[in-house]
């Protein structure tokens, strides 16, 4: 029985799993081909995943069962608000970044761009829809390999070493991530999200010790996957040495990891459970501690590009400052943020690539004039202050509604001052870096540059840099229907019965 979405809902991992094996086959020696078969594809992935969230908005859970076979046995995808939100959010951001790779010229620079671009959006959609534990791991693995390819894009040293250190922390991750899976599976016989759900309510409380082992491993590997203190230390360096499409696209990288966090422990393991609240009290000061080291980060860095790794590396923290007690109104804040936090830190990814391809270098020093110096010094600011989370941008709003969400426990005096404090911090940086490279320009014209065949449209790039930054001011404008959405979705993950209906119950026909 596939639900009453039919096969629809297996196509956005379906999509480009096909089309990135067609493009490495039949595309490798025409990347004209390759970017129009990869660019219809992304946006065939953008028109269906605003259908599925249309059709997730009711409330209603819907299950596809791969093979027809029942629960908790066979392979089961699951699409509810959440990982509706998470399919769009992925699928817009992956299209803009599509169109500035092909503008900036970054997709010719090294070979099966695209067909990587493909396999990382296969693994981002199935992890999204994925309702089985272990096929979580399965599709973090297909994201993962292709985001190694991706990183080392384009050559040098530096990305080589930072490519490096990457795949071997999440070399360890994936390791540590079988063993919670194994541990999970000897406690419970089973591996589905909602099947656990039941499983680890009906144990004895005598019989849960393995069962928060598991938790806890599980834990651990979510917080390096979204790099939260003191598990971080690969995302600075990493993101900092991806190319500049690469390093925008992996801003949606960590939010698997905080996905991974607010799917399992408010539907598997909620606060108050089994697995009893270890992980919640663990969670609140990594996420300070997150917030502040990523902020100090910003206000010290000589360099843009690994300012806006520290950027992102900070809205991890603020994200999960929202999130960290598994409240409905934090968790309707934090998803509020989440949108937001993605689109400007891969916004400020691009404005840096930009700034970086005219200037040569992204260090913090004055320097010359740059070609569409007014631009570009508009998309840093509207940028900075989306970081900052200043208004008139989404980011004050999702920040008022991350404090609001704080406000009755007893780290209100600590989180509001961390993020009142660390935005003060942000502000600094991003000024310093504002005035480095845009008021501190010499007044010469810029240097003649020769044409850059890399670069066939450097409008699509400046074009693609814009639409993200007016997607951050859609989001403001749209904030009321948003947060009423994050707070149906809330709501959702905070009821189990509707999963074990739609999941365990509703399985007429199933083998």
């Amino acid at each position: 029985m596939t639900g009453a979405l039919g096969h629809w809902l297996i196509a956005p991992v379906l999509l480009p799993a096909v089309v990135g094996p067609l493009i490495i086959l039949w595309m490798s020696e025409d990347l004209l081909l390759a970017r129009v078969f990869s660019l219809c594809a992304t946006a065939a992935q953008l028109v269906l995943a605003a259908w599925l969230l249309a059709q997730a908005a009711g409330g209603e859970i819907f299950v596809y069962r791969l093979g027809n076979w029942q629960v908790p046995f066979g392979i089961a995808l699951m699409l509810d608000r959440l990982s509706a939100l998470m399919l769009l959010l992925t699928a817009a951001l992956a299209l803009l970044v599509q169109l500035y790779a092909i503008g900036s010229g970054w997709d010719r620079r090294g070979a099966h761009f695209h067909a990587l671009f493909q396999f990382q959006l296969m693994g981002l959609t199935g992890a999204f829809l994925t309702g089985d534990a272990f096929n979580l791991f399965v599709f973090f693995e297909v994201l993962l390999i292709a985001s190694y390819g991706l990183m080392a894009h384009g050559g040098g040293g530096m990305r080589l070493r930072a490519s490096i250190q990457y795949v071997i922390t999440n070399l360890a991750g994936s390791a540590l991530f079988l063993a919670a899976l194994g541990t999970i599976y000897a406690a419970t016989g089973t591996l589905n999200m909602v099947d656990l759900a039941q499983r680890t309510a009906a144990l004895p409380a005598d019989q849960t010790a393995l069962l928060r082992v598991g938790a806890v491993l599980l834990m651990l590997v979510f917080a390096i996957k979204a790099a939260l203190v003191p598990l971080h230390f690969w995302l600075p360096a990493t993101y900092a040495n991806a190319p500049g499409p690469v390093a925008a696209l992996f801003s949606i990288m960590t939010k698997v990891g905080l996905y991974g966090i607010e799917r399992f422990y408010t539907l598997v393991f909620p606060p108050g459970g089994n697995a009893g609240t270890l992980v919640a009290d663990l969670l609140l000061p990594a996420a300070v501690a997150t917030l502040v080291l990523g902020q100090a980060g910003v206000m010290g860095s000589r360099d843009l590009g690994r300012m806006a790794s520290w950027a992102a590396l900070a809205s991890v923290g603020t994200l999960t400052l929202a999130v960290a007690r598994f409240t409905p109104q934090g968790i309707s804040a934090g998803l509020f943020y989440l949108i937001h936090s993605t689109l400007a830190t891969a916004a400020l990814f691009l404005v840096a690539d930009l700034i970086a391809r005219r200037r040569g270098s992204l260090r913090l020093v004055p320097g010359p004039s740059i070609p569409q110096g007014g631009l570009i010094a508009v998309f840093l600011m509207a940028a900075g202050v989306a970081i900052v989370g200043l208004p008139p941008l989404s980011g004050f709003l999702g920040k008022i509604a991350v404090l609001k969400a704080s406000t009755g426990t007893g780290w209100t005096v600590a989180v509001w001052t961390a993020v009142l404090m660390t935005s003060l911090m942000a502000i600094v940086g991003l000024a310093r870096a504002g005035s480095a490279i845009v008021w501190s320009a010499g007044a010469t014209p810029p240097p003649a540059r020769a044409a850059d065949p890399a670069a066939p449209a450097e409008w699509l790039a400046l074009a693609a840099t814009g639409a993200m930054l007016a997607g951050l001011a859609v989001l403001t404008l749209a904030a009321g229907p948003v947060m009423r959405f994050t707070d149906a979705t809330a709501a959702q993950l905070s009821d189990p019965a509707p999963y074990v209906e739609a999941v365990l119950v509703r399985q007429e026909g199933a083998k």
